[in-house]
């Protein structure tokens, strides 16, 4: 919830239509597949959710599949320091039993 007003927020001070913020977050929020994305978007959020529900089989291939979207040494650090934080964060949520924001 919280995120997607952030995000919302930014994409109004980018030119997007209330309407298709609405859309987009609404996509990202069920499944970021169907949302209307740039290619390098698309990649990124496809490796962050690998990274996220199946690390164990991230490798090399997956780090030069980013680069060929464009992606250099620190923006790909950048994306699994942020994906490797939220799941760090995350877990540190459940462990205290943090219950979710309210809808």
């Amino acid at each position: 919830m919280h995120h997607g007003l952030g995000l919302g927020r930014e994409l109004k001070l980018a030119g997007k239509s209330e309407e298709e913020v609405k859309k987009l977050v609404a996509n990202l929020k069920s499944d970021f597949t169907c949302a209307r994305l740039e290619p390098q978007d698309r990649a990124m959020l496809g490796y962050a959710e690998k990274l996220t529900r199946a690390p164990q089989g991230i490798g090399a291939d997956d780090v030069e599949k980013l680069r060929g979207f464009g992606f250099d040494d620190r923006a790909i650090h950048d994306i699994c320091a942020v994906v490797a934080y939220f799941a760090f964060v995350n877990r540190i949520a459940d462990g205290l039993g943090v219950e979710l924001e309210k809808r």
